[in-house]
């Protein structure tokens, strides 16, 4: 069973930037596509990105591509997420997901999830 644990959020200003870190524990890694999703009040689960087991392939929301970048370092069992230019609607609880089922967006198809993690962006 994989355990992942995301870091990295906080307040930020429109237009500034934060990383995301999600370290997972147990399981293989490297076997497990990551996926970032984010949530907030009321609302349901918003997949964002997607990266392949390999790193090689990717998947973005259109509302977050060309600010977003997602990577994965599968020697420190880690998957980032790189947030530019970040706007007050990027406010959210932050999750990453493990899956096996490759580069897709529904959340009910990730098996292992983290904690979660807030991002505040003011404007």
């Amino acid at each position: 069973q994989v355990q992942l644990v995301e870091s990295g959020g906080g307040l930020v200003q429109a237009g500034g930037s934060l990383r995301l870190s999600c370290t997972a524990s147990r399981g293989t890694f490297s076997s497990y596509s990551m996926g970032w999703f984010r949530q907030v009040p009321g609302k349901e689960r918003e997949f964002v990105v997607c990266v392949s087991w390999s790193g090689g392939s990717t998947r973005y929301a259109d509302s977050v591509k060309g600010r977003f970048t997602i990577s994965r370092d599968n020697a420190k069992n880690t998957v980032y997420l790189q947030m530019n230019s970040l706007k007050p609607e990027d406010t959210a609880v932050y999750y990453c997901a493990a899956g096996l089922r490759g580069l897709v967006a529904a959340p009910s198809l990730y098996e292992y999830w983290g904690q979660g993690t807030q991002v505040t962006v003011s404007s």
